[in-house]
């Protein structure tokens, strides 16, 4: 009978489910089959046996040892991680919902037009070429900010050696880069609130910060908690193209500025340990599951409708 229901709801919405067959199967296919690949971090992982027949290993001592030991830069790189992310989601949601609360009041159409399209450019340029922008501002000896410096008559700045400036260049990077498009996603949302709200505050004589105080910002609550979420499930997760672009294989600044992905890729790379990489994916993988789950339970405590799940 429930075989039957389901033959049945899938003719009757057959137009849509073919719709959603394409995303179904690609995150079939990078999703869950790669799922079967965690077996490795609990195995002496060699090509010659391969990922069946390779020996098992105790779980928490063989592969993942390196994790935990003290004074591991796995444990250096898991807190900057966590650091940098975390800074990532919180400035940027500043920027963001600023700067979509200042587009919602410029009267002007095409220079709205002309200066969302000019905010919104950065998106699409290369982490690539970032890094190479990066480079010739803070290059010590030709650098662009080093020369102004030297011009100056003052001393130049040893960026690349100096790890305690990197945190706040990657936030300002980072910003530069993601806040064109996260505004248009608070500018969608602040352009559906209906102009009666705004009409009504105005003849009771509420100031433009009072509107935005109490109409816009309340309005804009449930979409900064969705965002925040979707942001928090990857805070593990950062930007390998954007790490290793700009920080490369700059050992002076790995203190502030080496984070998961690029340990996990460089150990991968001088180790070829295929298991103890794995551990380090799965140990990062239950991190960001854990850290969802905290921050689904907060949300949902401050808007129930806002929550993930």
């Amino acid at each position: 009978m429930k075989m039957k229901s389901l033959l049945t709801e899938l003719y009757r919405n057959k137009s849509l489910y073919s719709m959603a067959l394409p995303g179904l199967v690609l995150i079939l296919l990078f999703s869950y089959l790669p799922l079967f690949g965690l077996m490795v971090a609990f195995k002496d992982f060699n090509f010659k046996d391969g990922i069946w027949g390779s020996p098992w290993i105790e779980p928490f001592y063989g592969n993942f040892k390196f994790l935990f030991a003290p004074g591991s830069t796995a444990m250096r790189a898991t807190l900057n991680t966590l650091y940098l992310n975390s800074l990532f989601i919180v400035f940027g949601i500043i920027f963001q919902i600023g700067l979509a609360l200042l587009f919602n009041e410029l009267a002007g159409k095409y220079f709205k037009k002309i200066t969302q399209s000019l905010m919104f450019l950065p998106y699409f340029i290369s982490w690539i070429v970032v890094g190479v922008i990066a480079y010739n501002l803070f290059n010590t000896d030709t650098g662009v900010i080093n020369s102004l410096l030297k011009s100056m008559g003052l001393n130049p700045f040893e960026w690349f050696t100096t790890p305690w400036v990197w945190p706040i260049l990657l936030v300002l990077f980072h910003i530069w880069k993601s806040t064109g498009y996260g505004m248009v996603l608070y500018l969608a949302s602040l352009t559906g609130i209906d102009p009666s709200y705004y009409e009504a505050a105005k003849i009771d004589g509420a100031t433009k910060w009072q509107q935005i105080r109490y109409i816009s910002l309340p309005f804009l609550m449930p979409t900064i908690l969705t965002l925040t979420l979707l942001q928090a499930g990857r805070i593990m997760n950062a930007d390998f193209g954007m790490f290793y672009a700009i920080v490369g294989e700059n050992a002076a600044i790995y203190n502030t500025a080496d984070v998961i992905d690029t340990f996990i890729f460089r150990s991968l790379r001088l180790n070829g340990d295929i298991g103890m990489a794995s551990a380090a994916g799965f140990y990062q993988s239950v991190l960001s599951f854990a850290i969802i789950m905290l921050c689904n339970k907060l949300a949902r405590r401050l808007d129930e409708d806002s929550s993930l799940f």
